[in-house]
Protein backbone atom coordinates (compact mmCIF):
# COMPACT_ATOMS: atom_id res chain seq x y z
CA UNK A 1 0.00 0.00 0.00
CA UNK A 2 2.60 2.54 1.10
CA UNK A 3 4.89 1.95 -1.87
CA UNK A 4 2.03 2.62 -4.32
CA UNK A 5 1.32 6.00 -2.73
CA UNK A 6 5.02 6.83 -2.65
CA UNK A 7 5.30 6.03 -6.35
CA UNK A 8 2.52 8.50 -7.08
CA UNK A 9 4.20 11.13 -4.93
CA UNK A 10 7.52 10.64 -6.71
CA UNK A 11 5.88 10.85 -10.12
CA UNK A 12 4.21 14.13 -9.20
CA UNK A 13 7.54 15.71 -8.28
CA UNK A 14 8.75 15.56 -11.91
CA UNK A 15 12.34 15.75 -10.75
CA UNK A 16 15.26 16.86 -12.90
CA UNK A 17 18.88 17.30 -11.92
CA UNK A 18 22.52 17.00 -12.82
CA UNK A 19 26.08 16.96 -11.54
CA UNK A 20 27.88 20.23 -12.27
CA UNK A 21 31.15 19.85 -10.38
CA UNK A 22 33.42 16.93 -9.62
CA UNK A 23 36.98 18.01 -9.09
CA UNK A 24 39.98 17.77 -6.80
CA UNK A 25 40.52 20.71 -4.43
CA UNK A 26 43.84 21.56 -2.77
CA UNK A 27 43.96 23.08 0.72
CA UNK A 28 43.25 25.75 1.69
CA UNK A 29 39.88 26.09 -0.07
CA UNK A 30 36.35 27.36 0.52
CA UNK A 31 33.30 27.17 -1.71
CA UNK A 32 30.26 29.39 -1.11
CA UNK A 33 26.79 28.39 -2.32
CA UNK A 34 24.08 31.10 -2.29
CA UNK A 35 20.52 30.10 -1.50
CA UNK A 36 19.27 29.33 -5.00
CA UNK A 37 15.87 27.97 -5.97
CA UNK A 38 17.24 24.44 -6.41
CA UNK A 39 18.09 21.66 -3.99
CA UNK A 40 21.81 20.93 -3.73
CA UNK A 41 23.80 17.84 -2.88
CA UNK A 42 27.49 17.22 -2.27
CA UNK A 43 29.45 14.04 -1.71
CA UNK A 44 33.03 13.72 -0.50
CA UNK A 45 34.60 11.26 -2.88
CA UNK A 46 38.02 11.54 -1.22
CA UNK A 47 39.42 13.61 1.65
CA UNK A 48 37.10 15.66 3.87
CA UNK A 49 35.63 19.10 4.56
CA UNK A 50 33.27 21.09 6.78
CA UNK A 51 29.66 21.83 5.89
CA UNK A 52 28.36 25.13 7.34
CA UNK A 53 24.83 26.53 7.05
CA UNK A 54 22.96 28.88 9.37
CA UNK A 55 24.59 27.71 12.58
CA UNK A 56 24.98 24.07 11.49
CA UNK A 57 28.58 22.81 11.34
CA UNK A 58 29.19 19.20 10.33
CA UNK A 59 32.39 17.49 9.26
CA UNK A 60 32.02 15.32 6.16
CA UNK A 61 34.49 12.50 5.67
CA UNK A 62 35.15 10.18 2.72
CA UNK A 63 31.87 8.87 1.31
CA UNK A 64 29.66 11.22 3.38
CA UNK A 65 27.06 13.28 1.55
CA UNK A 66 24.68 16.12 2.31
CA UNK A 67 21.39 17.12 0.67
CA UNK A 68 20.19 20.71 1.18
CA UNK A 69 16.68 22.06 0.56
CA UNK A 70 16.12 24.78 -2.08
CA UNK A 71 16.92 28.34 -1.02
CA UNK A 72 19.35 27.48 1.80
CA UNK A 73 22.80 29.12 1.54
CA UNK A 74 25.74 27.00 2.68
CA UNK A 75 29.52 26.76 2.65
CA UNK A 76 32.00 23.94 2.19
CA UNK A 77 35.53 24.51 3.49
CA UNK A 78 38.60 22.46 4.34
CA UNK A 79 39.08 23.96 7.83
CA UNK A 80 37.21 25.88 10.53
CA UNK A 81 38.61 27.80 13.44
CA UNK A 82 39.20 25.73 16.57
CA UNK A 83 39.00 22.32 14.91
CA UNK A 84 41.74 20.11 16.31
CA UNK A 85 40.05 16.75 15.79
CA UNK A 86 40.30 16.61 11.99
CA UNK A 87 43.55 17.08 10.09
CA UNK A 88 43.44 19.26 7.00
CA UNK A 89 43.11 17.09 3.91
CA UNK A 90 45.66 18.18 1.28
CA UNK A 91 43.44 16.94 -1.55
CA UNK A 92 39.64 16.61 -1.50
CA UNK A 93 37.62 15.20 -4.37
CA UNK A 94 34.17 16.75 -4.23
CA UNK A 95 31.07 15.89 -6.29
CA UNK A 96 28.32 18.52 -6.41
CA UNK A 97 24.92 18.53 -8.07
CA UNK A 98 21.47 20.03 -7.94
CA UNK A 99 17.85 18.95 -8.36
CA UNK A 100 14.73 20.85 -9.35
CA UNK A 101 11.14 19.75 -8.78
CA UNK A 102 7.62 20.50 -9.88
CA UNK A 103 6.46 20.54 -6.26
CA UNK A 104 3.86 23.30 -6.25
CA UNK A 105 0.88 21.07 -5.59
CA UNK A 106 0.22 18.01 -3.48
CA UNK A 107 3.67 17.14 -2.18
CA UNK A 108 6.15 19.97 -1.64
CA UNK A 109 9.74 18.84 -1.30
CA UNK A 110 9.83 20.14 2.26
CA UNK A 111 7.40 17.39 3.26
CA UNK A 112 9.78 14.66 2.08
CA UNK A 113 13.14 15.87 3.36
CA UNK A 114 14.56 17.59 6.40
CA UNK A 115 16.03 21.05 5.74
CA UNK A 116 19.46 19.40 5.71
CA UNK A 117 19.89 15.66 5.25
CA UNK A 118 23.33 14.21 5.98
CA UNK A 119 23.96 10.60 5.03
CA UNK A 120 27.15 9.09 6.37
CA UNK A 121 29.29 6.60 4.50
CA UNK A 122 28.27 3.89 7.00
CA UNK A 123 24.63 4.45 6.04
CA UNK A 124 25.47 4.28 2.34
CA UNK A 125 27.10 0.92 2.95
CA UNK A 126 23.64 -0.32 3.96
CA UNK A 127 22.22 0.94 0.65
CA UNK A 128 24.49 -0.68 -1.92
CA UNK A 129 22.42 0.50 -4.88
CA UNK A 130 22.66 4.16 -3.85
CA UNK A 131 26.40 3.89 -3.25
CA UNK A 132 26.90 2.29 -6.66
CA UNK A 133 24.73 5.01 -8.20
CA UNK A 134 26.93 7.74 -6.72
CA UNK A 135 30.06 5.95 -7.96
CA UNK A 136 28.54 5.76 -11.44
CA UNK A 137 27.50 9.42 -11.34
CA UNK A 138 31.03 10.49 -10.47
CA UNK A 139 32.78 8.34 -13.06
CA UNK A 140 30.26 9.23 -15.79
CA UNK A 141 30.65 12.96 -15.13
CA UNK A 142 34.46 12.73 -15.13
CA UNK A 143 34.54 10.60 -18.30
CA UNK A 144 32.98 13.32 -20.46
CA UNK A 145 32.07 10.69 -23.03
CA UNK A 146 29.51 11.35 -25.77
CA UNK A 147 26.05 11.26 -24.20
CA UNK A 148 27.41 11.45 -20.66
CA UNK A 149 25.42 14.62 -19.87
CA UNK A 150 22.12 12.83 -20.52
CA UNK A 151 23.21 9.79 -18.53
CA UNK A 152 24.23 11.99 -15.58
CA UNK A 153 20.88 13.83 -15.67
CA UNK A 154 18.88 10.59 -15.63
CA UNK A 155 21.03 9.06 -12.89
CA UNK A 156 20.53 12.18 -10.78
CA UNK A 157 16.75 11.73 -10.98
CA UNK A 158 17.11 8.13 -9.79
CA UNK A 159 19.48 9.31 -7.05
CA UNK A 160 16.78 11.67 -5.73
CA UNK A 161 14.22 8.86 -5.63
CA UNK A 162 16.64 6.67 -3.70
CA UNK A 163 17.19 9.45 -1.15
CA UNK A 164 13.43 9.77 -0.61
CA UNK A 165 13.12 6.01 -0.23
CA UNK A 166 15.81 6.05 2.45
CA UNK A 167 13.93 8.79 4.27
CA UNK A 168 10.72 6.79 3.80
CA UNK A 169 12.21 3.94 5.79
CA UNK A 170 13.70 6.20 8.47
CA UNK A 171 12.17 6.28 11.93
CA UNK A 172 12.23 10.09 11.89
CA UNK A 173 9.77 10.41 9.04
CA UNK A 174 8.49 13.62 7.51
CA UNK A 175 4.77 14.44 8.06
CA UNK A 176 3.55 12.98 4.77
CA UNK A 177 5.60 9.82 5.13
CA UNK A 178 4.26 9.34 8.66
CA UNK A 179 0.77 9.68 7.22
CA UNK A 180 1.45 7.08 4.55
CA UNK A 181 2.78 4.71 7.22
CA UNK A 182 -0.32 5.11 9.40
CA UNK A 183 -2.58 2.09 8.82
CA UNK A 184 -5.88 3.96 8.47
CA UNK A 185 -4.73 7.29 7.03
CA UNK A 186 -2.37 5.46 4.70
CA UNK A 187 -5.32 3.41 3.44
CA UNK A 188 -7.36 6.60 3.00
CA UNK A 189 -4.55 8.14 0.94
CA UNK A 190 -4.41 4.97 -1.12
CA UNK A 191 -8.12 5.25 -1.90
CA UNK A 192 -7.83 8.93 -2.85
CA UNK A 193 -4.81 8.31 -5.09
CA UNK A 194 -6.45 5.33 -6.77
CA UNK A 195 -9.70 7.19 -7.54
CA UNK A 196 -9.35 10.98 -7.28
CA UNK A 197 -12.31 11.39 -9.64
CA UNK A 198 -14.73 9.78 -7.17
CA UNK A 199 -17.19 12.04 -5.31
CA UNK A 200 -15.54 11.49 -1.94
CA UNK A 201 -17.07 12.64 1.32
CA UNK A 202 -15.73 12.53 4.87
CA UNK A 203 -18.50 10.12 5.81
CA UNK A 204 -17.69 7.70 2.99
CA UNK A 205 -13.91 7.78 3.40
CA UNK A 206 -13.95 7.50 7.19
CA UNK A 207 -16.35 4.54 6.94
CA UNK A 208 -14.05 2.84 4.41
CA UNK A 209 -11.10 3.04 6.81
CA UNK A 210 -13.14 2.11 9.90
CA UNK A 211 -13.06 5.41 11.77
CA UNK A 212 -15.63 7.92 12.97
CA UNK A 213 -16.01 11.02 10.82
CA UNK A 214 -14.64 13.37 13.49
CA UNK A 215 -11.68 11.18 14.45
CA UNK A 216 -10.75 10.60 10.83
CA UNK A 217 -10.90 14.31 9.92
CA UNK A 218 -8.73 15.23 12.90
CA UNK A 219 -6.10 12.53 12.34
CA UNK A 220 -5.94 13.21 8.59
CA UNK A 221 -5.32 16.93 9.20
CA UNK A 222 -2.74 16.20 11.90
CA UNK A 223 -0.71 13.73 9.84
CA UNK A 224 -1.09 15.10 6.31
CA UNK A 225 -1.19 18.79 7.36
CA UNK A 226 -4.09 19.36 4.93
CA UNK A 227 -7.78 18.70 5.30
CA UNK A 228 -9.06 15.76 3.30
CA UNK A 229 -10.85 18.04 0.85
CA UNK A 230 -7.83 20.31 0.37
CA UNK A 231 -5.63 17.30 -0.27
CA UNK A 232 -8.14 15.83 -2.71
CA UNK A 233 -8.40 19.12 -4.63
CA UNK A 234 -4.62 19.37 -4.91
CA UNK A 235 -4.38 15.73 -5.96
CA UNK A 236 -6.99 16.28 -8.67
CA UNK A 237 -5.18 19.35 -9.97
CA UNK A 238 -1.87 17.49 -9.96
CA UNK A 239 -3.42 14.76 -12.10
CA UNK A 240 -4.95 17.45 -14.33
CA UNK A 241 -1.53 19.06 -14.80
CA UNK A 242 -0.12 15.70 -15.86
CA UNK A 243 -2.95 15.18 -18.37
CA UNK A 244 -2.59 18.72 -19.72
CA UNK A 245 1.12 18.16 -20.22
CA UNK A 246 1.19 14.57 -21.45
CA UNK A 247 -2.04 14.18 -23.46
CA UNK A 248 -4.16 16.01 -26.02
CA UNK A 249 -7.40 15.38 -24.15
CA UNK A 250 -9.98 18.16 -24.18
CA UNK A 251 -10.62 20.19 -21.05
CA UNK A 252 -14.00 18.50 -20.67
CA UNK A 253 -12.40 15.03 -20.79
CA UNK A 254 -9.73 16.03 -18.29
CA UNK A 255 -12.31 17.59 -15.98
CA UNK A 256 -14.28 14.35 -15.92
CA UNK A 257 -11.18 12.24 -15.32
CA UNK A 258 -10.25 14.23 -12.23
CA UNK A 259 -13.70 14.53 -10.66
CA UNK A 260 -15.35 17.69 -12.00
CA UNK A 261 -18.84 17.73 -13.50
CA UNK A 262 -17.99 20.43 -16.05
CA UNK A 263 -14.96 22.00 -17.68
CA UNK A 264 -16.12 25.38 -16.34
CA UNK A 265 -16.01 24.20 -12.71
CA UNK A 266 -12.64 22.59 -13.37
CA UNK A 267 -11.19 25.72 -15.00
CA UNK A 268 -12.48 27.91 -12.18
CA UNK A 269 -10.81 25.78 -9.49
CA UNK A 270 -7.63 25.41 -11.55
CA UNK A 271 -7.18 29.16 -11.94
CA UNK A 272 -8.02 29.84 -8.30
CA UNK A 273 -5.34 27.44 -7.08
CA UNK A 274 -2.65 27.89 -9.75
CA UNK A 275 -3.25 31.43 -10.95
CA UNK A 276 -3.57 30.51 -14.64
CA UNK A 277 -6.21 28.83 -16.79
CA UNK A 278 -5.76 25.18 -17.85
CA UNK A 279 -5.38 26.33 -21.47
CA UNK A 280 -2.60 28.76 -20.57
CA UNK A 281 -0.90 26.12 -18.42
CA UNK A 282 -0.91 23.68 -21.36
CA UNK A 283 0.63 26.31 -23.64
CA UNK A 284 3.34 27.01 -21.07
CA UNK A 285 4.22 23.30 -20.85
CA UNK A 286 4.28 22.92 -24.62
CA UNK A 287 6.66 25.87 -24.96
CA UNK A 288 9.09 24.63 -22.30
Amino acid sequence: MSEDILSGVLRSLRATGTVYFCDQLEAPWTKEYPGEAVASFHQIRRGGCWFISDGVEEYLGPGDMVFIEPGRAHTLTDKISGDTEHSVQPHTLLMCGYCTFDDSLVVPLSSLFPVISIIRDEQLQQHAWLRTLLDTLSSEHLSNRPGSAMVVNKLTEVFLIELIRINFGDGDKSPLLRAVSDKQIGYALQLLHNSPEKAWSLDALSADVGMSRASFAKRFKTLVEHTMFDYLTQLRLQRACELLTDTGLSLYEIANRVGYDSDLAFARTFKKKLGVTPTYYRKQQSAS
